[in-house]
C-alpha cells in the first residue's frame, strides 16, 4: 500500500522535482506535487509525496519533519486524507 506525505511550510522557490530528489533519497517516489494557486501561478507552500513503500516512507517523515528547507522549516507528516493528482 502507497503512503501520501504532505510537505509543509515550502519556499516558494521549491518545486515538483525538488521534492522528488529529497524524497528519492529515502526510497522509490511515485509522485511529487507542489500545490499551485490558480489564480497567482506561485506556490501555495505545500506539497504531496506518494511513496509505496510505508517504512522509507516512515522514515522519510522522521528525518525530514522540522528540517530546514531554503531557510523554512518545514512539517513532514503522513497525510490522511488522498490528494487528487492532476
Amino acid at each position: 500500500m502507497t503512503m501520501n506525505i504532505f510537505i509543509g511550510n515550502l519556499h516558494e522557490k521549491i518545486k515538483d522535482q525538488h521534492l522528488e530528489d529529497a524524497f528519492r533519497d529515502y526510497g522509490l517516489v511515485l509522485r511529487a506535487k507542489v500545490i499551485m494557486d490558480k489564480h497567482t501561478g506561485r506556490s501555495r507552500g505545500f506539497g504531496f509525496i506518494e511513496m509505496p513503500n510505508d517504512t522509507q516512507a516512515q522514515k522519510a517523515i522522521e528525518r525530514l519533519n522540522g528540517g530546514t528547507w531554503e531557510g523554512n522549516v518545514i512539517k513532514v507528516s503522513k497525510a490522511y486524507k488522498k490528494l487528487l493528482w492532476d
